[in-house]
C-alpha cells in the first residue's frame, strides 16, 4: 500500500543520475564519454581504422597519411600530392592490411585526397638555433684552418637562406 510519504521519494533512476561518485573510477566508465565526441557520426569500422591507423599502415606511411572516412567500401586517405602516387602502387597491399585488421572485407577501393601532412601527435617544434651557432657546431670536428672557416661561412649562408 502506498502512503502519502512515498510520493516524495525520488525513483531509483533519478537517484542514480543525481548521485556523484568521488574518488577513483574505472576507466571503462569514463572513456565512452570522452571518445564519443571524437567519433560522432562515424561507423564502427571507420572509428577502428582511425584509432589504429599507425598500427595498420606501419611507421613508413603513418606520419604521411591520415584516414578521413570509410563509406560504401571506399576508404578516403588524405596525403601530400607526391605520396598519393606511391600509395597507388601499394594500394592492394594497403587494402589487404586494413581488411585483415578489421576482420572482414570493408575496403574495396581507396580514394586519395590532397592535404598537407599533419605533424605527429606530441611533436614539439624544434627551437631555432642561430645559423652561426649551427654552422660552427657542424664543423667543430674539423681541424682549424682555412677549409674549416670556409665551410663554416658556407654553412651560415645555407642555413640563413633555408630559414628565411
Amino acid at each position: 500500500m502506498a502512503t502519502d510519504g512515498d510520493d516524495d521519494k525520488p525513483s531509483t533512476a533519478q537517484a542514480a543520475t543525481a548521485r556523484f561518485v568521488y574518488g577513483p573510477r574505472a576507466l571503462s566508465s569514463v572513456l565512452p564519454a570522452l571518445i564519443r565526441p571524437a567519433f560522432r557520426g562515424r561507423a564502427a569500422a571507420t572509428a577502428q581504422v582511425l584509432a589504429d591507423w599507425a598500427e595498420i599502415v606501419g611507421p613508413t606511411f603513418a606520419p604521411l597519411t591520415t584516414p578521413r572516412r570509410l563509406s560504401s567500401g571506399t576508404l578516403t586517405i588524405a596525403c601530400a600530392g607526391p605520396m598519393a602516387m606511391e600509395l597507388q602502387h601499394v594500394a592492394p597491399a594497403l587494402m589487404e592490411r586494413v581488411n585483415s585488421h578489421l576482420g572482414r572485407i570493408a575496403v574495396t577501393r581507396l580514394r586519395f585526397v590532397q592535404s598537407a601532412p599533419a605533424s605527429p601527435a606530441g611533436a614539439v617544434p624544434a627551437e631555432r638555433v642561430p645559423a652561426s651557432d649551427a654552422a660552427r657546431a657542424a664543423v667543430a670536428a674539423l681541424p682549424p684552418g682555412e677549409v674549416r672557416d670556409a665551410l663554416e661561412r658556407l654553412g651560415r649562408l645555407v642555413l640563413a637562406r633555408s630559414s628565411a
